[in-house]
C-alpha cells in the first residue's frame, strides 16, 4: 500500500500536505484576507453536533448576527462528519476527518476576483494543467459562464452546466442562498471534451467549490438579491494531496499514509499479505486516528450521548478493525502518538493535551474491551436458547448498545451452524444511518423564531455592567409570549432586547444576572419587569422575565437595575473559580485543563481533565491554599490586551473557546491570570471564604469540584450546624463523638443483617425438608415446582441442590420467588437437574432463562444448577405452572 511520486510538477510545485495548506493561506494573505485559525471541532452553534463545513464559524456573520473579522478572511478549518462512516476507507476519498481551505469575502469583492483568484491558484501556484481543468457553473449563472469563458480563457466546452441540486447552495428552507461554481480535476482528459459527466468518479475529482451568496429566499420561497453579495469556497486539503502528490487515493497522501504504516506495522502485516479487507481496515484506522485525537484535543469525552457517542463510536472502530486485522493487544495509545506526532506542527495544541488525549485513548480501549468481553457472554446466552437464526434485531443490539461488531456475531454465529438474518441488520443500521443523517449532514441558517429574526435585525447589546449596575437604555425589541410585539402588559412573558445594558448575559460559565426594568422611578405606575435571568444570542443580550406593573413598550427608556446582591454572590464565586484552577494545577497537575465550569450565585462548580480521583489530603491543601490568597487581600488587575500578547503573557484560555483579536485579562498577580469576560471582586478579600463541599467523577476522565465561597459558606456552615446539632441530640452524643457512634451502629445493623440472612437460610432448608414429599411424578423422574418468598439466590440455589440430592438423578427442581415481598420487580429462579436429566440432554440454564423471560428478564447458568431473574412479579406464578408445563412435556 505505498503511494507513488510523480514528475507531473515542478520542484516549487507545494507536494507535501503541509505546502499545500501554506500555499493556499499564503496566497489569500497576499491578497488583504485575515488569516484566521482554525476553530475548534465542537461549534459555538447549539444547532449543530460538530463543526461539519469550513464556513460554520462564519456562520453568524453570514447571518448579519456578528461582525466580520475582516472585510476578507481565509482558513484552513478541521471539520468531522460521520453521516456516511460506513463509505469509510471503502472509497477513495470519504473522511470522518478532514481539513477545508476557504477563503471568505463579507461584501467585499464578488464572483469575479474569486473566480480570477481560483484559477490562478490552481493553474499558478499549484501548476495543474488547464488542460486537466473542467469547471461547472449554475444551469441560469450566464455571468460565471462569462467570467470562466471571457477572463480567464477556460474553453466552453469544459465548462458544464448543472443543475439546481448539483450548483445551487442554499442555507435552508429560507435565509442566504446562490449558485456555485466548481473546479474539477480530469484525470483522463485525452479522452475528450464530448459528452462529459463529472459524475464518473474515476475520472474526475471536485476540489474546489465557489460559492456566490447573493440572494435572500423568504418563507414564501421567494428570491431576492442581497445588499451585500457575499463569497464562501472549500478546498478540500486532501483532495489537492491526492493530485498533486499522484497517488490513487486520499488514503495514499502524506496527510494520512504514515498512519496506515503505523497500523501496518502493529499488526506485523507483510504487503504481499495484503489484500482489500485488509487495506479497509487499515484505512479505517488511519483515518479515524485523525479524527478521534482532535476531538479529544477540543474536549469530547467518550459517552453515549451527543458528541462523546460520536467518539465512542469511532474509537471502539479503531479497535474493531484492528482486531480484523490480527491486533490483540491494546495499541489506540500508539496510534495516538503517531498521529500527534503527524499533526502537531499544524496543530500545536495536540502536543500541549498529549497526555489527556492518550489516556482517553487508552481508558476508551480498556473499557471496549471489557465490553466485548461482556458482548461474548451475551452472545452465549443468546445461543444456549436454541435459536433458529439470530435476528438482525438481536444483532444490531449487540452491535450498537454493547459495541459488539458483527463480524464476531457472523463467526461465533457460524461455529454454532446459525446464520445471522443480514437483512435485518442491515434494516436497523439504515435506521441508525438515517437518524445520523438528519442530525449532521447539513448546516442549517434557517431562521426559525421571533427571537432569532430580531438577533438578525439587530446590532450586538453593548455590555455596561463592569462600570454600573443601575443603567438607562433604550428598548429596541419586544417578544412577547413567544411573538415579536410592540408592546407588553402586566403578566405577559417578555424577552427585551436593549440598546445597552448593565445585565451581565450568561457565558463562560456565569449566569445571568436577575434584577429589574424600571421606566421610571419616581411614578408609582411605572412599569416593571422582573427579570429572571438574561441570555446571549451572539452578541445580543436577552433579558426575560415578567411584567409585574405598567405597560412596556418598544422605544421606551428604561433604567436596568441589576441585584447588587446576586451579583456580588456571582462575582465572589467566579474569581474562586480562577483561584481553584490555579490551586489544582500547583498541587494536582499543571496538566489540568479546563472542561467546564458553573459560576451560579450560591455555589461554583469546575469540570476538570484528571485521570484519577483527588484525593482528601489534596482537597484540603486546595482549601487551604485559595483560602490564603484570600487572606493575602491580593488586588485584580483586568486589562484588554492583544490575545498574542495575553498569550505571551501566561494568561489561561478556556480550551476550544472562541476569542477575538482583543481580549480582556483577569490578573491576580502571582496567582492566576486567565482570559474572561466575566464579572470579578477588585480584592481577593471580598471573597471571604472559600470551601469545598463536593469532588465527583462526571465522566470517564472529567473530576468535578463543588464548592462555596463568600456569604454561601456561611450559608453552609449553618445547615451544617443544623445537622450536627439534630444529629447530638438523637445520638446524645457530642460533636466529636457523632462519627463513632454512626460506625458503632453500621457495625450493629451489619451483624444483625448477617444473623437475618441466615435465619432466612435455615427458614428456607425448614422449607424444603417439608417440600420433598410434595414432588410429583413425570414419566420416571420426580419434579418439585415451588414458590419460596424471603429468600436471595444464594439460599435458594442451596436449597434446590440439597432437594436434588434428596429426589435422585431423573429429578428436577424449579423454585421461584420474590427476595423482598415488598418489592415486586425484582424475582428470581433456580433450576436444577439431576445427573440422569443432564445426560438426556436437558440444561437448566437454558431452561431457565426461558421461564425467566416470562417474568420479563432473563439469565442462565450449568446444565445442572442455573439461575435467572426478572422484573415483574405479577407474573412469577403464571411462569412457575409454564415451567411445569414444559417439564411435563419434556420428561413424559
Amino acid at each position: 500500500m505505498a503511494g507513488k511520486r510523480s514528475s507531473r510538477f515542478g520542484e516549487n510545485t507545494p507536494r507535501t500536505g503541509e505546502e499545500i495548506r501554506d500555499a493556499f493561506l499564503n496566497f489569500f494573505a497576499e491578497r488583504g484576507h485575515k488569516v484566521m485559525l482554525s476553530s475548534s471541532l465542537v461549534p459555538e452553534d447549539p444547532t449543530v453536533l460538530l463543526t461539519i463545513a469550513g464556513m460554520l464559524p462564519f456562520k453568524p456573520v453570514f447571518l448579519g448576527q456578528a461582525d466580520p473579522p475582516a472585510a476578507r478572511a481565509t482558513s484552513s478549518q478541521k471539520c468531522i462528519r460521520t453521516n456516511d462512516i460506513e463509505n469509510v476507507g471503502r472509497t477513495a476519498r470519504h473522511h470522518t476527518f478532514f481539513e477545508m481551505l476557504g477563503n471568505f469575502s463579507f461584501g467585499d469583492y464578488f464572483k469575479k476576483e474569486a473566480i480570477v483568484w481560483a484559477w490562478e491558484l490552481s493553474t499558478k501556484v499549484f501548476a495543474l494543467d488547464p488542460r486537466h481543468l473542467v469547471v461547472s457553473v449554475f444551469r441560469e449563472d450566464d455571468e460565471a459562464f462569462g467570467i470562466w469563458r471571457d477572463v480567464v480563457g477556460v474553453n466552453p466546452h469544459r465548462i458544464i452546466r448543472m443543475d439546481e441540486a448539483d450548483n445551487f447552495w442554499t442555507s435552508g428552507p429560507t435565509g442566504p442562498c446562490g449558485p456555485c461554481s466548481e473546479l474539477y480535476y480530469d484525470f483522463y482528459p485525452e479522452l475528450g471534451e464530448e459528452n462529459i459527466d463529472l459524475e464518473e468518479d474515476s475520472r474526475f475529482i471536485e476540489f474546489y467549490n465557489l460559492v456566490f451568496m447573493q440572494y435572500n429566499r423568504d418563507n414564501q420561497g421567494n428570491i431576492t438579491p442581497l445588499e451585500k453579495c457575499n463569497i464562501d469556497t472549500g478546498m478540500g486539503l486532501e483532495r489537492m494531496a491526492q493530485i498533486l502528490q499522484d497517488v490513487p487515493t486520499n488514503y495514499e497522501t502524506d496527510l494520512i499514509f504514515p498512519l496506515i504504516e503505523k497500523a501496518q506495522s502493529i499488526a506485523e502485516i507483510d504487503d504481499s499479505t495484503l489484500n482489500n479487507k485488509v487495506e479497509t481496515s487499515l484505512k479505517i484506522i488511519g483515518d479515524h486516528s485523525r479524527a478521534v485525537t482532535h476531538l479529544i484535543s477540543d474536549g469530547v469525552i467518550a459517552s453515549n450521548l451527543g458528541r462523546g457517542y460520536v467518539l465512542r463510536r469511532l474509537l471502539r472502530r479503531v479497535v474493531r478493525h484492528g482486531r480484523l486485522i490480527g491486533i490483540t493487544k491494546p495499541f489506540l495509545k500508539q496510534m495516538g502518538e503517531a498521529s500527534i506526532e503527524l499533526m502537531q506542527s499544524a496543530y500545536p495544541q495536540l502536543l500541549e493535551r498529549r497526555e489527556i488525549i492518550l489516556q482517553e485513548m487508552q481508558r476508551e480501549e480498556f473499557r471496549f474491551l471489557e465490553t466485548l468481553e461482556r458482548g461474548d457472554k451475551l452472545l452465549a446466552d443468546l445461543l444456549l436458547t436454541n435459536p433458529i437464526v439470530i435476528s438482525g434485531e438481536q444483532a444490531f443490539e449487540l452491535y450498537d448498545t454493547y459495541g459488539f461488531p458483527l463480524e464476531l456475531t457472523e463467526e461465533i454465529a457460524a461455529e454454532h451452524g446459525l446464520n445471522v438474518d443480514l437483512a435485518g441488520f442491515e434494516k436497523a443500521m439504515e435506521g441508525q444511518r438515517q437518524r445520523a443523517k438528519a442530525a449532521n449532514v447539513s448546516i442549517d441558517l434557517t431562521l426559525q423564531n421571533s427571537i432569532d429574526q430580531i438577533v438578525r435585525e439587530q446590532g450586538s447589546t453593548r455590555f455596561k455592567g463592569y462600570e454600573n449596575l443601575d443603567h438607562r437604555s433604550g428598548i429596541k425589541a419586544l417578544v412577547v409570549n413567544g411573538e415579536k410585539s410592540q408592546r407588553a402588559v402586566i403578566g405577559d412573558y417578555v424577552q427585551v432586547i436593549l440598546e445597552s445594558t448593565s445585565f451581565y448575559g450568561e457565558g463562560g460559565g456565569q449566569i445571568g444576572d436577575c434584577g429589574e426594568l424600571v421606566s421610571d422611578f419616581s411614578d408609582p405606575e411605572s412599569a416593571v419587569v422582573e427579570i429572571e435571568n438574561v441570555i446571549r444570542n451572539q452578541n445580543v443580550f436577552i433579558h426575560r422575565g415578567h411584567v409585574k406593573q405598567g405597560i412596556l413598550q418598544v422605544g421606551d427608556v428604561i433604567n436596568a437595575r441589576v441585584n447588587r446582591n446576586y451579583r456580588l454572590r456571582a462575582k465572589v464565586n467566579h474569581t474562586a473559580t480562577h483561584l481553584l484552577q490555579s490551586a489544582l494545577k500547583q498541587v494536582v497537575d499543571q496538566q489540568i485543563g479546563q472542561a467546564g465550569s458553573l459560576v451560579a450565585f450560591d455555589r461554583l462548580r469546575f469540570d476538570f481533565h484528571c485521570s484519577r480521583q483527588v484525593t482528601f489530603l489534596e482537597l484540603e491543601q486546595i482549601e487551604q491554599l485559595i483560602n490564603g490568597w484570600i487572606s493575602e487581600a491580593h488586588a485584580l488587575q483586568i486589562k484588554e490586551m492583544k490575545i498574542s500578547d495575553a498569550k505571551e503573557a501566561g494568561a489561561v484560555a478556556m480550551f476550544g473557546e472562541k476569542y477575538g483579536d482583543v481580549v480582556r485579562v483577569v490578573d491576580v498577580p502571582g496567582v492566576s491570570m486567565e482570559l474572561c469576560g466575566g464579572t470579578h471582586v477588585s480584592n481577593t478579600a471580598e471573597i471571604g471564604a472559600f470551601k469545598i463541599v463536593g469532588e465527583s467523577g462526571i465522566a470517564a476522565g472529567i473530576r468535578r469540584i463543588e464548592a462555596v465561597a463568600g456569604p454561601s459558606v456561611l450559608d453552609y456552615l449553618q445547615e451544617r450546624d443544623i445537622v450536627v446539632k439534630q444529629l447530638g441530640e438523637r445520638f446524645k452524643a457530642q460533636p466529636h463523638e457523632i462519627v463513632d457512634r454512626v460506625v458503632a451502629l453500621q457495625d450493629e445493623i451489619k451483624s444483625i443483617t448477617k444473623i437475618l440472612k441466615t435465619t432466612r437460610q435455615e427458614l428456607a432448608f425448614a422449607k424444603v425438608v417439608a417440600f420433598t414429599n410434595k414432588a410429583i411424578s413425570i414419566g420416571n423422574s420426580q419434579v418439585l415446582i415451588k414458590r419460596l418468598d424471603e429468600v436471595d439466590g444464594e439460599a435458594l440455589q442451596r436449597a434446590a441442590q440439597v432437594l436434588i440430592d434428596q429426589l435422585g438423578e431423573d429429578s428436577a427442581v424449579v423454585l421461584g420467588g420474590l427476595p423482598d415481598p415488598g418489592d415486586k420487580n425484582k424475582v428470581i429462579f433456580v433450576a436444577a437437574f439431576g445427573a440422569q436429566l443432564v445426560s438426556n440432554g436437558l440444561q437448566a440454564g437454558k431452561f431457565i432463562g426461558e421461564i425467566a423471560k416470562l417474568c420479563g428478564g432473563g439469565g442462565g447458568g450449568r446444565p445442572n444448577l442455573a439461575q435467572a431473574g426478572g422484573r415483574d412479579g405479577s407474573a412469577l406464578d403464571k411462569a412457575l405452572e409454564v415451567a411445569l408445563d414444559k417439564l411435563s412435556i419434556a420428561l413424559s
